[in-house]
């Protein structure tokens, strides 16, 4: 047994992780190469290695020839009486085994042997950390930082070293050689000097697989982690929600005295973290994502993502957060375009009072009608004639009546209070809040209670003028 070639393979299999019978191919064909560098070529070499006894042997298969003057190529031929030596059924045609001694072989060759084991081992080897790291891409690993390399970071993942981009590098943290992280392997590329891993610290799935880490109901699926918006370095928020009725999800990730969300918060070097419920109606879940500041109503459009929040006064500033981040944050947890108002501000800003989606329905109501009267919230009388519905009053037509907020009055002769008190009178009325001019036979209310008369009365201002029935039951005036 050749002890040393076994302890050789074995050394290399544990170390590399490469197979043994990988290393017993490469031999064979290293030791295929010395031979076509020393005989200048190996076509009919053959060499195997018993994967028992670890022994080789190398052979070249001649053909036999009658006798030694008609051998032409001594690599290839071999005369009767030197092939009965070896083989003693030899017969001329027959293919004999000669075996080769590799110790004949030069220092050239013996090199280009070694140098053929050594690139295949490093090709497996390469092939072996590719194969590794492409099944660990989307976790995390923990490395020691090694070196800076430029502006990047080199950190040692165990059998190989990852680079930390500039870009993937949290803003203000600072790394030092021989520092314990926790990375997250972004991409394994493959290169002509072997893998390429890519590792990063700013990633939010790197706060996503801390918590797998940490919660094992989040690792086990009972709570579920729907979404999340990272500024690394600064703040994360987090949107989960448990599969468990009886499980609650922020007291779960959050942990006994906080604990399980510490540590989390010790490994990012001092991230904020928000843990919010994720709800599928998407203005409770704009609330949620939205504190700590509280909200007075949301207005949100699920087909075109965008959402109106009314906040109080006195948390507007919270609501936005430093810089617009509780804001930003929260837009991004929940794919919407947040627009944020105090109450005051929503009082003169369309879209932000209840009244504004309310009054849109109204008005596609109305447009449905046509030749006849579309009953409004004020109780709106019918007249004879087409009927309109408006909210600020319009002019009277012959014939045709348009109703007000405040109550509306029938043409052609008949009248219905107002607001104000106004009596009946003969002929024909156009009800408007303040007094209107009388048309012919008309009758223009005021505010101020008046008295059935069939004499006329007309407002004209600050002037008035009473007929003489009316000054003598009224001996002081107006």
């Amino acid at each position: 047994m050749n002890t040393e070639l076994k302890e050789a393979i074995l050394a290399l299999e544990k170390e590399k992780k490469i197979s043994s019978e990988t290393l017993f191919s490469a031999i064979e064909n290293a030791l295929i190469t010395a031979c076509k560098s020393h005989f200048g070529k190996a076509e009919n070499i053959k060499v195997n290695i018993d994967r028992d006894s670890f022994t080789y042997s190398c052979c070249a298969e001649k053909t036999v020839v009658e006798t030694p003057e008609e051998v032409e190529d001594s690599l290839e031929q071999i005369s009767l009486e030197d092939a009965a030596k070896i083989q003693k059924t030899a017969q001329v045609g027959d293919i004999v085994s000669v075996e080769i001694n590799s110790r004949d072989f030069g220092r050239i060759a013996t090199q280009i042997a070694k140098n053929v084991i050594l690139q295949k081992i490093r090709e497996e080897e390469r092939s072996a950390i590719f194969d590794e790291y492409s099944q660990k891409q989307r976790t995390i690993v923990t490395g020691i930082v090694q070196r800076n390399i430029g502006r990047n970071i080199s950190v040692n993942l165990g059998s190989a070293d990852g680079i930390l981009n500039e870009k993937e590098q949290v803003p203000g943290e600072h790394l030092h050689p021989t520092d314990r992280v926790k990375v997250f392997i972004l991409e394994v590329r493959t290169t002509n000097r072997g893998p390429r891993i890519l590792v990063s610290r700013t990633h939010p799935d790197l706060v996503r697989r801390l918590f797998e880490q940490e919660v094992a109901e989040v690792k086990d699926g009972v709570i579920e982690i729907m979404s999340i918006a990272r500024e690394p370095g600064s703040r994360t928020k987090i949107a989960v929600r448990s599969n468990d009725p009886n499980v609650d999800p922020i007291g779960a990730c959050v942990g006994s005295n906080g604990n399980r969300v510490n540590n989390i918060v010790d490994e990012l070097r001092g991230e904020k973290i928000d843990i919010v419920v994720w709800d599928e109606n998407p203005g409770n879940f704009i609330q949620n994502a939205l504190s700590p500041a509280n909200v007075v109503a949301v207005f949100a459009d699920p087909e075109e993502k965008v959402a109106k929040v009314v906040v109080p006064d006195f948390q507007l500033s919270l609501a936005i957060g430093k810089e617009g981040q509780n804001a930003r944050l929260a837009a991004r947890l929940t794919g919407y375009k947040i627009d944020i108002k105090s109450e005051t501000q929503a009082k003169d800003a369309y879209g932000f009072r209840y009244e504004d989606y309310l009054d849109e329905d109204e008005e596609e109501d109305e447009e449905e009608y046509s030749g006849e009267y579309a009953g409004e919230e004020s109780g709106d009388e019918n007249a004879e004639g087409e009927f309109t519905g408006e909210k600020s009053g319009d002019e009277n037509a012959e014939g045709e009546f348009t109703g007000e907020e405040s109550g509306d009055e029938n043409a052609e002769g008949e009248f219905t209070g107002e607001e104000s008190g106004d009596e009946n009178a003969e002929g024909e009325f156009t009800g408007e809040e303040s007094g209107d001019e009388n048309a012919e036979g008309g009758y223009a209310g005021e505010a101020p209670v008046s008295d059935n008369s069939e004499d006329e009365y007309a407002d004209g201002g600050s002037d008035q003028v009473i007929s003489e029935e009316k000054a003598d039951n009224d001996p002081a005036g107006v």
